[in-house]
């Protein structure tokens, strides 16, 4: 690879962790040339490889992961060989949001924030005594929390809030001591950016040496004492709010809301599998019209709720709907550009589900359907776009299949053609419409020219002790 030229790239198995769901293989793309349907992974029994692999991911595991730095982020092969800090989870097996959690933590995953609405992802993300977030090597690893169902939105705010409160602070003890301390390390550490791994790296590197110097000065010295608590905060973190579609359109929208609305720099990922999923597949307003799910065993009547409209109509929120099986580059740039976006960002994954009634083995490949079919179209907000330019960007081709072959596959969509053909049909040509319309003003928006810059939200300028101010736009110190 032009990224780490010399070497090679190898896919292990974790024997005793493979849930058996068969999504690797439908999707491997490598196909021996000599013998037909052979794969380079292939379903065999387990039992008849566990011994053999288990030596095998024993060594794997022993094999020093690659340095970040210098390997890309902005491409698909260049995420998956970063260490994911996200594995082994307790999900359903073909879960669709669990490929969304590992590739975050593939991105960002060790200066990561996570809190989690109750739902699936708090079971499998916490199946105490253990848990699937993991650390690297150095020892960092993503934070994770889990809240009431109602209030992740208000949680992850909450910490949002706590990390500027610590770096402010730090800054103002660092103003303080700086005639103690190396200036020109100070400065360093004050003017950095931190917009891309290696700079985050470097910034770690710098932070390390403060912490150096603080330790000599803390036996004596209050300010370093508090200064050296507080280093953490000086490296950028990464803030995520993530739940299921029952939290994020129903139960915790209005604090979903409330934080969109707030213009502070805090990530939601919405895991949408158009139901409650944990509790068993009751229907939310995340749910499609026609669809068959427990409160709407004679089908939904009502269209699905947009949510991506609502957050967009703010103007300054990143907003991105994504499907990794039908895109995976698009999802990658969009995480990527959500982070990067210094204020609030909704990223809406579409997530396979048992209880959407479909052969689980498939769900990357279902995934594509359901764009073709329009049922999930594809786009990136982009607040950041230039004063001419065009903010929203649809990522996804013009609907080439119909809906009815496309929920032909699922058994929420089948059932009700089973016990009322009737109303089937009639909501079926609804759904349709639905989805017709939606691609209509998806097309108007893509081609509507932004005349109006939007400016990210920022923090009031910091007052120092000093008579100084620390501009955190422009990250300095000014008299």
């Amino acid at each position: 690879d032009k990224g780490a030229p010399g070497l090679r790239m190898r896919i292990q198995v974790a024997p005793d962790d493979c849930t058996g769901c068969g999504v690797c293989f439908d999707v491997c793309p490598a196909k021996s040339k000599t013998e037909v349907r052979h794969k380079a992974l292939t379903m065999r029994p387990a039992s008849e490889h566990r011994q053999r692999e288990r030596i095998n991911w024993d060594f794997f595991t022993a094999i020093p992961p690659l340095d970040r730095s210098i390997l890309p982020h902005d491409t698909v092969r260049g995420t998956q060989v970063l260490e994911p800090l996200f594995e082994f989870s307790g999900a359903c097996a073909g879960c669709g949001e669990t490929p969304y959690l590992k590739l975050a933590s593939q991105l960002f995953g060790d200066r990561m924030i996570v809190a989690a609405a109750t739902g699936c992802s708090s079971i499998y993300g916490a199946n105490l005594p253990t848990t699937p977030w993991t650390t690297n090597t150095s020892g960092r690893g993503p934070a994770w929390n889990n809240s009431l169902f109602e209030d992740a939105a208000e949680f992850g705010f909450g910490m949002r809030l706590g990390a500027e409160a610590q770096r402010r602070m730090a800054l103002r003890l660092l103003e303080r001591l700086s005639n103690k301390l190396d200036a020109g390390l100070v400065r360093e550490i004050v003017q950095a950016r931190q917009e891309s791994e290696a700079a985050i790296e470097a910034q770690r590197v710098r932070v390390a040496q403060l912490s150096e110097q603080l330790r000599r000065l803390a036996g004596n010295d209050l300010a370093a004492r508090q200064l050296l608590a507080l280093t953490p905060s000086l490296v950028h973190s990464s803030i995520w709010i993530v739940g299921g579609d029952g939290w994020a359109y129903d139960i915790g929208f209005g604090g979903l809301d409330h934080v969109l609305a707030s213009g502070r720099n805090v990530n939601v990922l919405v895991l949408d599998t158009e139901v409650y999923s944990n509790t068993g597949g009751q229907a939310s307003k995340a749910t499609p019209r026609a669809a068959v799910a427990k409160f709407a065993a004679a089908g939904k009547t009502t269209a699905k709720k947009d949510i991506g409209a609502i957050a967009r109509s703010y103007g300054n929120v990143y907003v991105a709907q994504i499907a990794l099986g039908a895109n995976d580059t698009q999802a990658v740039r969009a995480l990527l550009e959500a982070e990067a976006w210094p204020g609030p960002s909704l990223v809406i994954a579409y997530s396979t589900c048992i209880a959407h009634g479909i052969d689980m083995s498939k769900s990357m490949s279902h995934m594509k359907d359901a764009v073709r079919a329009g049922y999930w179209p594809l786009y990136r907000f982009q607040p950041s776009e230039s004063a001419a330019g065009h903010p929203f960007k649809l990522d996804s081709k013009e609907p080439s299949l119909p809906l009815r072959a496309f929920a032909s596959t699922e058994a929420r969509f089948v059932v009700l053609s089973r016990t009322n053909p009737d109303e089937a049909e009639r909501l079926m040509t609804l759904a349709q419409a639905d989805i017709d319309e939606r691609w209509r003003l998806y097309q108007q928006l893509a081609a509507i020219e932004r005349t109006v810059p939007v400016e990210p939200s920022v923090s009031p300028e910091i007052e120092s002790d000093a008579g100084y101010r620390y501009d955190e736009e422009d990250s300095q110190w000014t008299a």
